[in-house]
């Protein structure tokens, strides 16, 4: 399983931000997100419409450095409180973001904070921001939450991109990720190959698709998989099983857990 298209990446945006809209339709929108403390729902859904607003003007200035949040129209959420108001500029803004990604294609160059500076990367960062927080707010509005089998998969493998970046430049919780010969399986017990292995050497982690014995196993499905990996579900939920030792899964959940 390996990164989408760029125009799979610009459906996905659309489509996650709709699925978020419908999560929020009739909500309460002041109730705290259980996995985001700090924000209420309705703050939740106003940090991903701002995102979706800041890398469109991202890629359509082709910005060469940070783009100040300051300087983006609409960054801050609509003027109402109105929950139809809420709605309509996430759509608006993910309409937006999304006809710049496309207008760019996936090989424009501009900036982002790692060393790929490419619309490509704020394509995909975007699918798995929204498909992410939909999670925050399914939990904060107590309803089911699914995600599609090929997303749940890039998304596990982005972030594992992420956190060997940070290894890479230093991060002191991502640098404790290496020694000892251990290593992580995670295995998807309903999409035939959606299995990981993440070992542990002496300079670094690095990770492969393999069906291999390992210090300690996490299984479910693909969808549960990728909520613990993203510290959504916790690793003790009966939805999943860990075989092994489990304190080195929490150690991995811990030390990556930044950004």
């Amino acid at each position: 399983m390996t990164s989408l298209s760029h125009d799979r990446y610009c459906d996905e945006i659309l489509a996650q931000t709709d699925a978020l809209r419908a999560v929020l339709t009739g909500a309460d929108l002041g109730v705290t997100v259980p996995s985001c403390p700090d924000w209420t729902l309705r703050e939740l859904a106003v940090h991903v419409g701002g995102a979706h607003r800041l890398v469109g003007e991202i890629v359509r200035t082709r910005a060469s450095e940070e783009f100040p949040e300051d300087k983006v129209p609409g960054f801050e959420g609509p003027d109402s409180e109105d929950p139809a108001a809420l709605d309509a500029w996430l759509a608006e803004g993910a309409a937006a973001t999304v006809a710049a990604l496309r207008e760019a294609g996936p090989d424009a160059e501009v900036w982002t904070w790692v060393t790929e500076q490419r619309t490509a990367f704020w394509a995909r960062r975007m699918t798995h921001e929204t498909a992410v927080h939909r999670a925050d707010a399914a939990l904060a509005a107590r309803v089911p939450y699914e995600v599609d089998a090929e997303v749940a998969a890039d998304t596990i493998e982005e972030w594992l991109g992420i956190v060997a970046l940070a290894q890479e430049e230093g991060d002191p919780e991502a640098a404790e990720l290496r020694g000892g010969g251990r290593s992580l399986h995670l295995h998807a017990t309903d999409v035939p190959g959606a299995e990981w292995l993440i070992e542990f050497g002496d300079d670094r982690f690095t990770w492969r698709h393999a069906h291999d014995k390992a210090t300690v196993a996490l299984r479910g499905s693909l969808t549960d998989l990728m909520l613990v990996f993203n510290r959504r579900l916790e690793p003790t939920s009966s939805r999943v099983e860990v075989l092994g030792d489990a304190a080195l899964l929490d150690f991995w959940l811990d030390r990556s857990s930044f950004g």
